[in-house]
Formats: structure tokens, C-alpha cells, sequence
């Protein structure tokens, strides 16, 4: 089933799809229906053309991001193969005001000048997690979408840099946290319509250029090890989700970046499209 999370004339409703139709379940975003306390229910309908989806969940409790997630990724990147059995995922996390859904514009902060592109599927959370083996991993798994975890690779914080390790590793991770920088959507598709979360295809386009173009097959620790490691470290709760990391192709290799006015597509095999536009810096209000 996929369901979605739009706005219906300004009021915030939720439904699952049914051919060209949305059929309305409840008010809301979608986290009743992640934890498991609403059902799909047979309500009024109204048509897909036109509406105005929004990310699945608004503000998740936990975005968690996995680094260096996929092979072909590692290697562009000018690293070695990570051996999954001998390599722990490389987990951060992203405040929940990057998160938004498709078509939702994205500005391009004044504090990079190096915006990038990374087609991900993100994976919510469904069942409270904590300690669970990786052979039980998918159970906790309510459904899957297609996300795009957009990555400042330069800030430009007038600062005078240090050069230090650390001012390096600090500066990639603060350039995962702008906002708007997890778009999420359309669909949140149920788990059981991805029978193998370890065979899908990823690609992004920019402008309608293919930059990204991989698959699933490609990651260093799937879905199932991912989920138990994070429960591992923290407790997961429905409506947490897990981006899980990006095949090669993004701008950070041939130096090209996002510009204002681009057009980016990620799309994830049964999952959906999802379209994030570039415009032009905000202006900065300090009141």
C-alpha cells in the first residue's frame, strides 16, 4: 500500500492511494499510522492530480544517516572497499528541520557555495526497537521511501579555518544539517510491497541529466544490519527513519554543484519520484 501525507486546503491529511485517488484515512500526518494505532479505512476520495503531498512524517523523532554506505560511492570518493563484515556503519544524524517533501523548493544557503545531490531510501520505523537481531531487523520495518540527502561540501562560515582533522570532519556533518536537506516522499510504500529492500534501483537526474544510477545490491551493510545496529546504540520508535546512503554519481566527484534554478528527480524502484527544486538564497532575518 502507499500512503501519503498531503494538504488539503491548508489542513495537514493523510490517505493511501487507490488508482488516480487518494482515499482520506484521517487528519494528520502519517505517524498514527506508522505505530500501528490507524488502519486504512474507506473514506471519502479525492484526486492525486493536483494535490499537494507533503512529507510522509513532518518532524520524525530521529533522522539517521548512513556515510559511506554503498561501494561504488566509497571508491569515487578515492577510498578503499569496506569489507562489511569487519566495517561498523558510519551513522549521524540530521535535526528534523531538513525534512521536507516533493516539489518543496530548497534555498541555496549563503553558507556554501558547494550544494550536492544523494538519492537514498529511507526506511521508517514502524515497532519500538531496541537490542533486535539482524535475522528480525525487517519486522520493525513499516515501509519504505524514496529521500535525498542533500550535502553541503564547503561552508563558508567567515571563519578563519583551523585546518585541523576535526574542523574537517565538523564541516561535513554541520553541511548535512541545512534546511530543507532530507527531502522525503511521496509515498511512504508499505514493507510488504518490498519483498527485497537489498534489489532495488536508485537514480537521480539533475536538470533531466543522469548523475546517480545504482542499486541496492551496492551497500556495505543492508536494511537488516542497519536497523540493528542503530537499535544497538538508541531506542527506535515508530516513525523514526533511517536514510541509508547513496550510489556514485554525486557532484562532489567532477567538482559540479547545484545551482539556483536546477531541478533535481531521485527515484527509487517502486517507490516514487521525487522532485526537489533549487531557487535562490532567503534573506537572513534577525528579529
Amino acid at each position: 500500500m502507499k500512503w501519503l501525507t498531503f494538504d488539503d486546503r491548508g489542513e495537514v491529511r493523510h490517505g493511501y492511494l487507490d488508482g488516480d485517488d487518494i482515499v482520506v484515512a484521517g487528519s494528520g500526518d502519517l505517524t498514527a499510522v506508522v505505530a500501528g494505532s490507524e488502519t486504512a479505512v474507506d473514506g471519502p476520495r479525492l484526486p492525486l492530480a493536483g494535490a499537494r503531498i507533503l512529507s510522509p512524517v513532518l518532524t520524525p523523532g530521529k533522522v539517521l544517516c548512513v556515510a559511506a554506505n554503498y561501494q561504488s560511492h566509497v571508491t569515487e570518493s578515492g577510498g578503499k572497499e569496506r569489507e562489511g563484515s569487519i566495517a561498523t556503519p558510519r551513522i549521524f544524524l540530521k535535526p528534523d528541520t531538513t525534512v521536507i517533501g516533493p516539489d518543496e523548493p530548497v534555498a541555496l544557503d549563503a553558507v556554501t557555495h558547494e550544494l550536492d545531490w544523494e538519492v537514498e531510501i529511507a526506511v521508517w520505523i514502524g515497532r519500538e526497537a531496541k537490542h533486535v537481531d539482524e535475522a528480525d531487523a525487517l519486522d520493525y520495518v513499516f515501509g519504505y521511501s524514496t529521500s535525498n540527502d542533500i550535502s553541503a561540501r564547503s561552508l563558508d562560515l567567515g571563519d578563519e579555518r583551523d585546518g585541523e582533522a576535526w574542523t574537517a570532519f565538523f564541516d561535513w556533518l554541520e553541511g548535512k544539517w541545512l534546511d530543507g536537506a532530507a527531502p522525503i516522499g511521496p509515498y511512504l510504500v508499505t514493507a510488504d510491497e518490498v519483498p527485497d529492500p537489498q534489489d532495488l534501483t536508485l537514480t537521480l537526474t539533475v536538470n533531466g541529466e543522469v548523475k546517480q544510477d545504482g542499486t541496492s545490491r551496492d551497500m556495505v551493510h543492508s536494511v537488516a544490519k542497519l536497523v540493528a545496529f542503530c537499535s544497538r546504540l538508541m531506542t527506535l520508535r515508530p516513525g523514526d527513519v533511517i536514510l541509508t546512503g547513496t550510489p556514485s554519481g554525486v557532484g562532489a566527484t567532477t567538482g559540479v554543484y547545484l545551482a539556483v534554478g536546477d531541478t533535481m528527480v531521485a527515484e527509487v524502484q517502486g517507490l516514487g519520484s521525487l522532485t526537489t527544486p533549487i531557487i535562490a538564497p532567503r534573506p537572513i532575518n534577525h528579529s
